[in-house]
Order: structure tokens, then C-alpha cells, then sequence
């Protein structure tokens, strides 16, 4: 004979109470589970349909960690660069901008290659992007305009062979809408405060 009866133990504070069921001179818990439906195999559309789901997402987190590490350093780069355009318009004589674009780039050099060195591929695809957004200008220009044209093409160059154009520019509303979603949701948390 089988029936249900509920079972206690001791009154501890650390007691879980269960429905039990006694069957002949044993005593065994007894809880209701909800019914699960087993099938074969998800359709293969829906399989693909995930797949692909979860490598945008993936790709999605994936960029979203590239520009929390780089965003600092296209701020960094938009203040040098304001700082060094006013600097230089102060400035008369070419050998004294020679010379002071000479101390700059010592200077930052010291302050970020070593940094700037361990970034990824696709980390530097998305701080070119990342200084565009900034500066407003495409890093080629920028370099340029500093370090002249045959720099800017060597630069240029080694860009290319790691699948950069640093004649890139930004735009916020087309390719570049998830940097921008990712930079307004930095800038709205607050995130990140440019310290000279």
C-alpha cells in the first residue's frame, strides 16, 4: 500500500520540509517536477539562427572591450593634439616648432609607446576610429600635418600591412554606429576623466 504523508525533521532553522511517500517500511522524499519535453534535434534553421546570434554578440563584447582600452588613449590624443596646434601657433620661428614637435614627441613617447605597443590588431583599427571621433580629422592628416607627407605615406603604409587605414574617418550614424554606441555609453557612466 502507497500514500502520501508529509515528513519532518528536526526543527532546525536549517530544515527544508518535503512531501514524502511510504513504501512499505520506507520513507522517501517526494517533490513535483514540471513536465519536459525531449526532442531529437532543433531545426536547422534555428541552429544556424543561434550560431549566428551568439557571434554578433560575441563580436559585439568583443568591441566593446576594444574601446573601453583605447577610448583613454583617443582622448589623451585629442587634448596633445589641441595643446600642441596652440603651442605651435604661438610659436614664429620654424626651428623653435621644430624643436618643440622634437620634445613632444620625446615626451610621448616616453608616456605611452610601451603602452601603445601591446595593443591588439583590431585595438588599433579601433583607436584610428577612436581619434577621427576626437581630433576630427584622420590620423593621416594629423600626421601630416606634423610630421609631413613622406611620414604620413610611410605611416600609412605600415598601417596597411596590419589591415589599418589611417585614413579612416569616423562616422558615428554608418559603420561606425556600435563604437559610438559603446563611446556614449562611456561618456553617459562617466567612466573616463582626461588627466594631463
Amino acid at each position: 500500500m502507497i500514500y502520501a504523508q508529509t515528513s519532518f525533521a528536526q526543527q532546525n532553522s536549517d530544515t527544508i520540509r518535503v512531501g514524502s511517500i511510504v513504501v512499505g517500511t520506507d520513507t522517501m522524499p517526494h517533490a513535483w517536477i514540471r513536465e519536459v519535453t525531449i526532442r531529437d534535434k532543433a531545426p536547422k534553421w534555428l541552429v544556424k539562427q543561434r550560431r549566428r546570434d551568439r557571434k554578433n554578440e560575441d563580436a559585439y563584447n568583443q568591441l566593446r572591450y576594444n574601446v573601453y582600452v583605447v577610448y583613454p588613449y583617443a582622448v589623451a590624443a585629442s587634448f596633445v593634439l589641441k595643446d600642441v596646434d596652440s603651442v605651435l601657433n604661438s610659436l614664429y620661428s620654424k626651428d623653435a616648432k621644430k624643436q618643440y614637435k622634437r620634445n613632444k614627441e620625446d615626451e610621448l613617447n616616453k608616456k605611452f609607446k610601451g603602452e601603445l605597443e601591446n595593443l591588439t590588431i583590431s585595438q588599433g583599427q579601433v583607436l584610428v576610429k577612436l581619434i577621427a571621433r576626437q581630433t576630427g580629422k584622420p590620423c593621416y592628416e594629423i600626421v601630416r600635418e606634423l610630421k609631413g607627407g613622406f611620414n604620413a605615406g610611410l605611416w600609412q603604409a605600415v598601417a596597411l600591412l596590419f589591415s589599418n587605414n589611417l585614413k579612416n574617418t569616423y562616422d558615428p550614424l554608418g559603420e561606425d554606429a556600435a563604437i559610438e554606441s559603446v563611446v556614449l555609453e562611456i561618456e553617459a557612466r562617466g567612466h573616463f576623466e582626461y588627466k594631463k
